[in-house]
């Protein structure tokens, strides 16, 4: 072969491949630095939205279940012998909230509820922290009926949202739950008595990860018709009736860390609350707030 054409072959200096491969490096960093910022983006947008999402549906639930609070069944002339009207035992005043047949019942800063599943409840139900603000009651009742049911057609529901505290490995958190329980009271009795184990009755868990749920109840006035935010303080006898709307605030925290970093003591990430019970946070969880209000439909009507 002519030496000559070996010496005009054109190749690659090892400077040239160097600069290559640091070309290279860059490039690729970029497109992982890149991809890395648009997953976690992504991420929190799916969070957030399963907060939002959670909180919608829980939030359709209460307004449904408040909105259905006082309702009273009238059945009328009939040709079953039935009564035209409501025949149950009304058991309300100073009765406890747990038996009580009042239409809306709100304590503040309780957890628990007396007839959960047995074992299904730590005892005692305290709070993981001596700061956290969670969790308001609510005691719904409403009646129904069912012209099937010849041994009882009057029905009456008390339905009953509430959280307990709850836990996995160091993570812990609050979860809200709903109760129902029906009046057993059939045609031939005087008195009846809350059953938590019928076909109809239930208690289960709705939500988890909640930071805080709060009930504030109005009159026509835009007045408020709790005494005060004292631990387990519910509403004046003489202000059951008087309820008009029903503002209520649940806030939820995500399951897995959000932000990167901590929040500054000097700058932390405040929950503000319907009243005073805003907090501040300085770890790296996301928490989101629904808030609505609830017209009653059948209460003092």
């Amino acid at each position: 072969m002519n030496k000559n054409k070996l010496k005009n072959i054109a190749g690659l200096t090892l400077i040239e491949m160097m600069i290559g491969v640091i070309i290279t490096s860059i490039i690729m960093a970029a497109m992982y630095t890149t991809y890395s910022v648009v997953n976690k983006t992504y991420s929190q947008v799916t969070d957030r939205a399963k907060i939002s999402r959670s909180g919608r549906d829980i939030i359709e639930m209460l307004m449904r279940d408040v909105r259905m609070s006082g309702f009273t069944y009238f059945l009328g002339i009939n040709d079953r012998s039935y009564p035209t009207e409501t025949y149950l035992e009304f058991l309300g005043g100073d009765v406890a909230p747990i038996d009580s047949h009042d239409p809306l019942i709100i304590i503040k800063n309780q957890l628990g509820h007396a007839r959960m599943p047995a074992g299904s409840m730590p005892t005692p139900v305290t709070k993981w922290d001596a700061d956290d603000m969670c969790c308001d009651k609510i005691h719904i009742v409403y009646d129904d009926f069912n012209q099937n049911d010849a041994t009882q057609p009057y029905k009456r529901y008390k339905v009953t949202y509430y959280a307990i505290p709850t836990s996995e490995g160091t993570d812990q958190r609050y979860a809200v739950y709903k109760a129902k329980e029906s009046w057993k009271q059939p045609l031939t009795s005087n008195t009846g008595t809350w059953d938590s184990n019928c076909s109809e009755c239930y208690s289960e868990l709705i939500r988890d990860h909640v930071v805080d749920m709060e009930f504030i109840p109005f009159d026509q006035e835009g007045r408020v018709l709790l005494n005060s935010n004292s631990a387990g303080d519910k509403m004046d006898v003489m202000n059951l009736y008087k309820i008009r709307t029903v503002d209520i605030r649940l806030t939820f925290r995500s399951h897995k860390e959000f932000y990167r970093t901590e929040a500054r003591a000097a700058k932390p990430r405040e929950v503000k609350g319907l009243g005073d019970r805003s907090r501040d946070y300085q770890d790296k969880f996301l928490r989101d707030s629904v808030v609505v209000t609830v017209h009653t439909r059948n209460i003092g009507t």
